[in-house]
C-alpha cells in the first residue's frame, strides 16, 4: 500500500483526490470521487481551527478584525475548471484566514511578527510571492496572501501533514473594496473578480481601487500613470453607464426587506424609490423578472439569487452592509482627488 494511503491522507491519498477533482472538471464524477472530495475538504476545518486559534490569541487586545471561510464545494469546482491544469491537492485556499488591519503599518509589522512564529508549519511563498499591496492585480485587487503547509508530528494531527491553509492580509479600505467586487458578483452575471462578464464592471471597480489607494495610502494601484482629473472622469463616467454605486445603495436599504424568500427582485429608477419583490418559487421570480424587464425597459431590473434563505440573509447582512462603506470611500475619494487638481491648478496660476 502506497506511503500516503498508509499514512491516512483525507480522501485515501493526494493522488486519489486528484483524480476525482480530474474527474469533476471533465463532468464524469462518481458518487465515490464527490465522497473523497467532501473528506478531503472536511479535513481542512482542523487546520483552519488550529491557524485561527493562533491568530485570534495573537491579536488579542489589538484592533484587528480575525475572520475565516471554508471554501464551498461548488467554488472549488469551479476554481477547478478556471484552472485546468491545477491538481485538487495543491489548492491552496480551501481554508481560510483573514485578517483585517486598521492601516498599512500595522499590516506588515503583524506579518512580520507571525512569520517569526515558532511552529512546524512551513511558509511555502516568498515574502514578495503573492503581495498585491506592492503590485496590485490588474482588477485592482490589493492586499497579501501567505500560504502555509500544515505540519504536526502528534498522531492525531499527523494525518493532516500536507494541508494548506491561506491567510489573507487587507487594511479596512481594501477589504470595503473587496466585499464590493463580491457584491458586484452576487447581483449580476458578470465575476469582475476573476475578469469575466461586462468587461465595464472590472473596469469601474479598477479605477475605484487606485481612486482609494491614493485617498487612503498616499500611494497608487494599478494605474500609476493616470492623472487624478482622467481617474475620476473615467470612474463617474462608467458609475453613470451602470448605475453602479446607484445599486449598491438600493442594496444597503433592501437588506431590511429580505425574508426566508430565496428569490429578490430589486427594481431601480432615477425618480422613485427602491422597489422591493420577494419569491418563494424561482420559475416565479424569472417570470417576472422577464415581464417587469418588458414593461419597464428603462429600470434597472435586479434578480438576486441564493441557495436558501440563509444564503439571501448572509449575502445582505454582511456582503451589503459593507457595500455602503465601500460607497462613503470611493464618493469621499472622488471629492479629495478633484480638491487636489483644484489646488495644484491654484498653485501653477501663482
Amino acid at each position: 500500500m502506497p506511503e500516503e494511503e498508509e499514512s491516512g491522507f483525507p480522501g485515501g491519498s493526494k493522488s486519489r483526490v486528484n483524480r476525482a477533482g480530474e474527474r469533476v472538471r471533465n463532468g464524469d464524477e462518481t458518487p465515490d470521487d464527490l465522497h473523497v472530495i467532501d473528506e478531503w475538504r472536511a479535513a481542512h476545518r482542523a487546520v483552519l481551527n488550529t491557524f485561527q486559534s493562533s491568530l485570534r490569541s495573537r491579536t488579542r487586545g489589538k484592533n484587528i478584525i480575525v475572520a475565516q471561510r471554508h471554501k464551498r464545494r461548488r467554488t472549488i469546482y469551479d476554481k477547478l475548471h478556471r484552472f485546468p491544469k491545477m491538481n485538487l491537492s495543491r489548492m491552496d485556499d480551501v481554508a481560510g484566514c483573514r485578517l483585517i488591519f486598521r492601516n498599512l503599518k500595522e499590516l506588515h509589522e503583524f506579518r512580520r511578527q507571525f512569520h517569526r512564529a515558532r511552529f512546524n508549519h512551513h511558509l511555502r511563498n516568498g515574502i514578495d510571492q503573492d503581495d498585491y499591496i506592492k503590485k496590485p492585480k490588474p482588477t485592482g485587487y490589493r492586499g497579501i496572501h501567505d500560504v502555509y503547509e500544515y505540519d504536526v508530528k502528534s498522531k492525531g494531527g499527523r494525518r493532516l501533514t500536507g494541508l494548506y491553509v491561506e491567510i489573507q492580509y487587507r487594511t479596512l479600505v481594501q477589504h470595503a473594496w473587496a466585499t464590493a467586487v463580491e457584491v458586484i458578483g452576487f447581483i449580476t452575471e458578470s465575476q469582475p473578480k476573476f475578469q469575466r462578464g461586462d468587461t465595464r464592471y472590472e473596469q469601474a471597480m479598477a479605477f475605484s481601487s487606485e481612486i482609494l489607494t491614493r485617498v487612503s495610502e498616499g500611494t497608487t494601484g494599478p494605474f500609476p500613470e493616470m492623472g487624478n482629473k482622467l481617474l475620476v472622469d473615467a470612474f463617474l463616467a462608467l458609475d453613470k453607464e451602470l448605475s453602479l454605486l446607484q445599486t449598491l445603495r438600493g442594496l444597503n436599504a433592501a437588506s431590511k426587506a429580505v425574508t426566508e424568500n430565496r428569490n429578490t427582485i430589486l427594481m431601480f429608477s432615477s425618480t422613485t424609490d427602491l422597489e422591493i419583490r420577494t419569491f418563494r418559487d424561482a420559475t416565479d421570480a424569472l417570470r417576472t423578472l422577464f415581464e417587469l424587464e418588458k414593461e419597464f425597459p428603462d429600470r434597472d431590473i435586479v434578480l438576486v439569487r441564493a441557495d436558501s434563505g440563509d444564503e439571501v440573509r448572509l449575502a445582505f447582512t454582511n456582503y451589503f452592509s459593507d457595500a455602503k462603506e465601500f460607497i462613503r470611500l470611493v464618493e469621499d475619494g472622488c471629492t479629495k482627488l478633484a480638491e487636489i487638481k483644484k489646488i495644484t491648478a491654484q498653485r501653477q496660476r501663482k
